[in-house]
């Protein structure tokens, strides 16, 4: 099962409504996707978004990474091939792409399914929250009442470095959307003492955490935070790599991390993370930049495999496409994600 062929293109998604945070604004997802084929006749697909203020990288440096690399992999097995992408310096989202075509092929040639391969022993469905978008207080609170209508009752609020601003629409959230479960998403736009001033003016609002309020590097002021805080804290952008986590983790400057396959460099190298947070205890978000269809789908697999650790789930990107792709091994209910009917049967069927 030696891989003969390796191709690359970009794909757009044309969403909904426009995606804004306190780092970008987007109106479509726009990803690389990796085709690799075996000389069996097998194939496998991979995706990378462009996310270069995150990652570094945009679509072009994605594609010449692969480009300059792909030739290292050609006639390799997989196995060998994965143990060769990760020994190498290319960038995380670049990587991911390979990864995510590598393993799903590894999972081929066992007769698995991604879910099977990573261990997963049931297929009940997950909930993914849903991402309201950064906008004037009126937008984001009719968006908020639009996704509760809908069934999406988890709230991934993105704030942005006014704290003014912040506090009215997560007032007028909890106040609107009484039962929605809200999670805060500040993308690194906040310092200490505005971070501060945060909490202490959402004393009496039912949070469940906090992503990321400092930038990246601020572990000092992230710790801070999380020992101040009564509302869990998540690093986000923080935590890359397994090392990345260990030092958070052994530093306590976080209540949770989130683990993204693009900031880690694939799928493979998310399960590595998982094993170590099942280990320690670690409480885990599975998140998402703004991706295509096949590395979300194989997030998914993942996630089925990690509920023990897995305190949120979003994966919602599909839910912001303005059309629902046929490729997907799951469907989506609001924000409830389940297997599709004949996955689920073809599952049910290789447990008895």
């Amino acid at each position: 099962m030696k891989i003969i062929e390796i191709q690359t293109q970009i794909e757009l998604i044309e969403l909904k409504t426009p995606f804004i945070t306190a780092l970008r604004t987007a109106r479509h997802v726009e990803f690389v996707r990796v085709r690799m084929a075996c000389a069996n006749g097998t194939f496998a697909y991979g995706e990378a978004p462009a996310t270069k203020a995150i990652t570094g990288e945009d679509c072009e440096s994605i594609l010449e990474s692969i480009a300059a690399f792909k030739e290292k992999l050609i006639s390799r097995i997989p196995e060998d091939a994965l143990r060769i992408l990760h020994k190498s310096a290319m960038k995380s989202s670049a990587k991911a792409a390979l990864d995510i075509a590598l393993v799903s092929l590894i999972a081929q040639e066992q007769g698995k399914k991604p879910y099977e391969y990573f261990g997963a022993v049931t297929l009940e469905p997950i909930q993914t929250a849903i991402t309201i978008s950064l906008n004037n207080p009126h937008a984001m609170l009719e968006e908020a009442k639009k996704a509760y209508k809908s069934g999406m009752w988890i709230l991934k609020v993105k704030v942005g470095a006014d704290i003014a601003h912040a506090v009215e629409i997560l007032t007028a959230i909890a106040k609107e959307v009484p039962h929605a479960k809200i999670l805060v998403d500040a993308n690194q736009a906040w310092d200490v003492q505005s971070t501060f001033k945060f909490i202490d003016a959402v004393k009496d609002l039912k949070i469940e955490l906090i992503e990321q309020p400092v930038i990246a590097s601020d572990l000092t002021g992230l710790k801070t935070i999380t020992e101040y805080s009564h509302i869990p804290i998540l690093a986000d952008e923080a935590v890359f790599s397994l090392e990345d986590v260990k030092r958070v983790v052994e530093s306590k400057s976080a209540d949770m991390i989130n683990i993204k396959l693009m900031k880690c460099g694939g799928v493979s190298k998310a399960a590595e993370i998982f094993e170590y947070a099942r280990k320690n205890g670690i409480k885990c978000m599975l998140g998402s930049m703004l991706e295509g269809p096949y590395s979300i789908n194989i997030a998914l697999h993942l996630a089925m495999a990690y509920r023990d650790v897995l305190w949120h789930v979003d994966l919602d990107s599909p839910l912001l496409y303005k059309e629902m792709p046929d490729t997907l091994d799951f469907e989506f209910h609001g924000c409830e994600i389940s297997p599709i009917d004949c996955f689920a049967s073809l599952a049910k069927t290789q447990r008895l």
